[in-house]
């Protein structure tokens, strides 16, 4: 009896190691210290000597079950993608830089080609977010997971000045709601989306005219990295008084994490056009209005809380990035929450 007969082969992971160090590369920033393959990942903090108040932020995350729709569809090189954008979008949130991102695949065998396919996903990710991909860890785990079933999850640290971290005290009456465009369902509602469609392949590689798409491709569509954008916004001399990554829960958890107490978003529902994606999900799956707005991003995936004056350039700022921006309300004062109307 060895190893390998009990279901772990180490030569698979050799190979796995072997075959993502392209990927990785392409991840590197200056600060990165040692190479791949250390029992831990070294990252310089030189650079931030000339922060007046430096502030470490942490994000840890994963995919949920939206690795499911991987499996069937047997696409491993997007999701990756969501991972990265999961924990990297909460430290941009907050007004900071991501500086590394350490990734943890649990499998129930290592096949070396899928498991740098998954990787290609989170350097890709990284390169997305100006993120160093430092480390990381496969395990198998044979008896507990299907052979071909994996998990996926990550955990990314950033800096931030404190003076510029951002974190809605100073949010008032009259500050203006920008929502920036989602690329779809994200990372969030899945197990939701597999009660509503047939989770097979067939279902999956539909075409619908109305998503212009099949419907695997709308659903796996990788989550939007809106690090560039922030700074983008940032960077034109905006100060962003709040900051809100919509993610689980919807508008109603997420819009009010941002808020003080007595102030209330006001978010107009017909200030964008909402994706065809959510349009179907909620038709198919008869999902009550209230229910969509407190599961799914549906179509806005940041939502800055800004002062009137900027707003000009807030969404001049966001455009140079590629990222499409609405305004889509305004904060009012009232007990702290989301009003949708």
């Amino acid at each position: 009896m060895d190893y390998k007969n009990a279901g772990v082969d180490i030569e698979a992971g050799y190979k796995s190691v072997e075959l993502m160090k392209e990927s990785v590369k392409r991840t590197m920033r200056e600060e990165v210290l040692g190479g791949l393959g250390g029992f831990s990942g070294a990252f310089s903090l030189a650079k931030i000597k000339n922060m007046e108040e430096p502030v470490l932020l942490s994000g840890t995350d994963g995919c949920g079950t939206k690795v499911k729709l991987a499996f069937i569809m047997d696409k491993h090189d997007t999701i990756g993608i969501d991972a990265v954008a999961m924990c990297v979008n909460d430290i941009a949130c907050a007004g900071g830089e991501p500086l590394f991102f350490l990734d943890y695949i649990a499998c129930g065998k290592n096949y070396p080609e899928k498991i740098a396919a998954i990787v290609s996903g989170v350097a890709e990710g990284c390169v997305q977010s100006d993120c160093a991909l430092i480390g990381g860890e496969t395990a198998e785990h044979p008896g507990l997971m299907p052979e071909n079933d994996y998990d996926l999850a990550g955990f990314a640290v950033g800096v931030a000045d404190k003076k510029d971290m951002i974190t809605g005290e100073h949010i008032k009456a009259g500050d203006v709601l920008v929502g920036i465009a989602s690329t779809g369902v994200h990372s969030n509602g899945f197990s939701l989306v597999r009660k509503v469609f047939q989770m097979d392949k067939e279902t999956l590689d539909t075409y619908h005219e109305e998503l212009g798409k099949t419907l695997g491709e709308a659903l796996l569509a990788p989550t939007r990295i809106y690090v560039k954008a922030l700074r983008s916004v940032k960077d034109s001399g905006v100060t962003i008084k709040g900051c809100s990554h919509i993610t689980g829960g919807g508008f109603y958890e997420n819009i009010p994490r941002m808020l003080p107490d007595g102030a209330k978003a006001v978010v107009k529902k017909d200030s964008y056009e909402v994706p065809a994606i959510f349009k179907m999900l909620a038709r198919e799956g008869k999902i009550e209005e209230q229910m969509m707005y407190n599961t799914f991003n549906m179509g806005i995936g940041m939502v800055l809380a800004v002062d009137p004056a900027d707003v000009e350039k807030t969404l001049a700022a966001l455009e140079k990035t590629g990222d499409k921006a609405y305004v889509i309300g305004e904060i009012a004062d009232g007990e702290k929450g989301v009003e949708l109307c």
